[in-house]
């Protein structure tokens, strides 16, 4: 069908080029500021926190003591740190871009009485521009002429589309669904009606679950520490040691305290999970996002688009005496329009072709939807060669032609009242027109979409819809998807409203969804939010974990932590389980780190009060800091499974859990060191060598007994995780024996302490069962 002509005078003749530079160059581009941080302030960041705090004075102390090597030993360890997590997050914003860069839009414009195709950014208000089939709005608009009909589902939720006519307003981001108007842009960018909506997406904001773990591990290594530290300065100068002793001491402890890998291991397990979900259709756009599936436990999922198709479809047909579904189906879709974009026309004529009929009638002429009588029409030749005429549209149009018994009129309300759209079908000779039946239509759910909050039920997260559609038509999908609760009634969302409290949330904006998602954190909920359109970017941007399907505009892409590539909604459940594998992960590197760090600061003090000297200098630590906390990096590749209920940090437990093993190894090591001061008599040198060992040893092996709440031998290790203890316990004794940056020890007192050590790792193994277990822990 080709589309009436439209008039391009008067009003509509647009502006000059110079008019419209001159407006660009006042109002500014029409596209929404970008939220990107740059990455000279990423990369400023990495050295801007506490973990880099703590290694950066360590180099200053190193460069105090004249210590050049250590110091750019350290230096290295703090760039890997850095440059590790800009890598990561690189990858993940330029796969983003490329996402977004193939969604840029163009636009037809009027310029100097002539069309022309231009960049949508450059689209200022008073430019006359033509809306066309499958186009996007791109800017505000009042339309001038023409009839379009427009899908406003990705800024508004509703479902159904609106017919637009001269007069008619509509906004940046609705898509053209039928037909072809001359509008006029009356605001671009951020002055938009959804720029709202931008600018919460811009200050939306969540401090992620892991942030908050690493800067409670890091406050409370350093407080504990920091006050073993001073005390061990206070210790020393009591002794009379020198200057250069107590500084070299002093870093010691500090180097001891520092939990160097800890923001880098976080960084490779969430790179090492993104990967995975990627290779299942799950795209993380933040990598803290991988983190935050582990611990989210409630979703928040909008409708349209979402949990349905986005898509109309024939959801039932009442048929009235003297016609069935299948000639009711066959006659509508004569008076549809094959091939178009228009939603309900599509919908009908794929019902139609489900259900055919071998007398047919033969469709002679068709007449398109006009918004003014909101009906379509058919001439057809029936099977007996009669002319008769089909008509189709709104109820109330069609049965002012054609009269509607009060059966009829009850039967509209009623599916009405259900929240379906009402069509009305009439069949007979023009002056005769015989009510067929009544065709109701919906947004059917995705096929995936009850097994989705099934799953994620099991799985111990809570599901609540968030739509701007209708509480009758919300109501209808619900059902069908599982969520039976309450619907909350219209109106203004509490700040202290529950997860509980409803099962729907309907007829809500997008500031009502980025409300509720910061109202149920803070009530210290872990919050996901699965949405696809405009309207849901701000509670994409505000939730711990935002996932837009794959159907999403760019603006939700880019507001989300997550987005799925592939049909379908399993890669939410895909994204929970990934997480929580790498959660374990994280959590057996942060007791590992915790149990060394305060293992390490408590035997320096033992040693000093026992052998009344420093059993550890700079360069030991050093060198046990790459064998431990780097080589121990190999956690996050762990063999672990996936909890079946929200994972959540508990930092106090695992502290406690951790200087209850952390006992073990200190009387291990002190133990060991009095045997080598007291029985073997050692030099002082070569006590350093067996401190280091015992250190060592002792903090490989209880790797293997923490490394899973059950017991060791629960899970098989990774390969990655033997060949780093490998290395760095064969590394070690090969120094220890050939005095390589040590004093020798000899290679039966090396071995012996590796037989102990992995006798108290079985011992741990043992202990921790009860200790977790009691703590929540397990």
């Amino acid at each position: 069908m080709t589309a009436p002509a439209i008039a391009t005078t008067g009003a509509s003749a647009g502006l000059t080029s110079n008019e419209a530079a001159s407006r660009l160059k006042s109002n500014g581009p029409n596209a929404m500021p970008d939220a990107t941080e740059h990455v000279l302030r990423r990369a400023i960041g990495k050295f801007w926190a506490p973990v880099p705090w703590m290694l950066e004075a360590a180099i200053g102390l190193e460069l105090l003591r004249g210590s050049i090597i250590e110091a750019a030993v350290i230096a290295l360890l703090l760039l890997f740190n850095a440059v590790l997590g800009l890598v990561q997050e690189g990858r993940a914003q330029a796969t983003l871009d490329a996402l977004k860069s193939r969604l840029a839009l163009n636009a037809s414009v009027r310029r100097d009485g002539a069309w022309r195709t231009v960049p949508a950014t450059d689209l200022v208000p008073g430019d006359v521009v033509k809306l066309s089939l499958g186009g996007v709005v791109a800017a505000d608009v009042t339309l001038i002429s023409g009839e379009i009909l427009l899908d406003q589902s990705m800024l508004t939720g509703e479902s159904v589309p609106i017919e637009g006519t001269a007069g008619q307003k509509t906004f940046a981001g609705a898509l053209v669904r039928r037909g072809e108007a001359i509008a006029e842009v009356t605001a671009t960018g951020a002055r938009t009606k959804f720029g709202r909506t931008a600018e919460l997406v811009r200050i939306a904001h969540n401090v992620s679950s892991q942030q908050t773990a690493v800067l409670r591990v890091v406050r409370n290594l350093a407080g504990f520490n920091g006050v073993i530290t001073v005390l061990l300065v206070g210790y020393a100068v009591h002794l009379g040691m020198t200057t250069d002793q107590i500084i070299a001491l002093a870093l010691t402890a500090v180097l001891a305290s520092i939990p160097v890998a800890l923001p880098a291991t976080f960084t490779l397990a969430a790179a090492l999970g993104a990967r995975a979900l990627a290779a299942r259709g799950v795209l993380p756009t933040r990598l803290s996002a991988v983190d935050e599936a582990a611990t989210m436990d409630v979703l928040c999922a909008d409708k349209t688009g979402t949990l349905t198709r986005n898509a109309l479809k024939v959801t039932d047909v009442h048929a009235l005496p003297g016609f069935d579904v299948a000639h009711i189906l066959a006659c509508a879709a004569l008076a549809s329009s094959d091939g178009g974009q228009d939603p309900v026309d599509r919908a009908i004529t794929t019902a139609a072709k489900a259900k055919p009929i071998s007398d047919a009638p033969r469709l002679i002429g068709f007449t398109p939807f006009d918004p003014a009588t909101k009906m379509s029409a058919a001439t057809v030749t029936a099977l007996s060669g009669e002319t008769q005429r089909v008509v189709k549209g709104a109820f109330a149009a069609i049965a002012h032609l054609a009269a509607a018994s009060p059966d009829a009129a009850s039967t509209a309300e009623a599916l009405q009242a259900k929240g379906f759209r009402v069509l009305a079908v009439a069949v007979g000779p023009a002056q005769g027109l015989k009510l067929a039946g009544l065709i109701a239509l919906s947004d059917p759910p995705r096929d995936d979409s009850a097994d989705l909050i099934r799953a994620l039920k099991t799985l111990g997260v809570h599901t609540i819809m968030v739509t701007g559609d209708a509480a009758a038509t919300a109501a209808i999908v619900a059902h069908a998807v599982g969520l039976d609760g309450a619907i909350c009634p219209a109106g203004a969302i509490p700040d202290s409203i529950s997860p509980g409290s409803f099962a729907v949330f309907a007829g809500v904006l997008p500031e009502d969804k980025f409300k509720l998602v910061k109202a149920f954190q803070s009530q210290h909920h872990i919050v996901g939010m699965c949405g696809d359109g405009a309207n849901d970017a701000p509670a994409l941007r505000q939730a711990q974990i935002g996932i837009a399907v794959a159907t999403a505009t760019d603006v939700a892409k880019s507001a989300a932590g997550m987005v799925l590539t592939g049909a379908g909604l399993g890669g939410v459940v895909a994204a929970v389980k990934e997480g929580r594998v790498i959660f374990q992960r994280i959590q057996t590197y942060t007791i590992n780190t915790i149990i060394r760090k305060l293992v390490t600061v408590l035997f320096l003090a033992v040693g000093l009060l026992m052998t009344g000297h420093a059993i550890l200098s700079p360069m030991l630590m050093v060198i046990f800091m790459i064998s431990g906390d780097f080589l121990s990096m190999s956690l996050s590749t762990d063999h672990v499974s996936w909890s079946p209920q929200p994972n959540v940090w508990r930092i106090g437990r695992l502290t406690i859990a951790c200087a209850i093993i952390a006992a073990g190894l200190l009387v291990f090591c002190s133990v060991t060191l009095a045997i080598g001061h007291f029985a073997l008599g050692l030099s002082a040198a070569a006590q350093e060598t067996l401190a280091f060992v015992a250190l060592v040893f002792s903090t490989q092996t209880t790797i293997y007994a923490i490394r899973d709440r059950r017991h060791r031998w629960a899970s098989r290790p990774s390969g990655w995780l033997l060949a780093s203890s490998a290395a760095g316990i064969g590394g070690v004794a090969c120094l220890a024996i050939s005095g390589i940056a040590m004093p020798a020890l000899g290679a039966p007192v090396v071995l012996g302490v590796f037989v102990a050590s992995v006798l108290l790792a079985l011992m741990l193994d043992l202990v921790k069962l009860p200790v977790f277990a009691r703590l929540g822990l397990a």
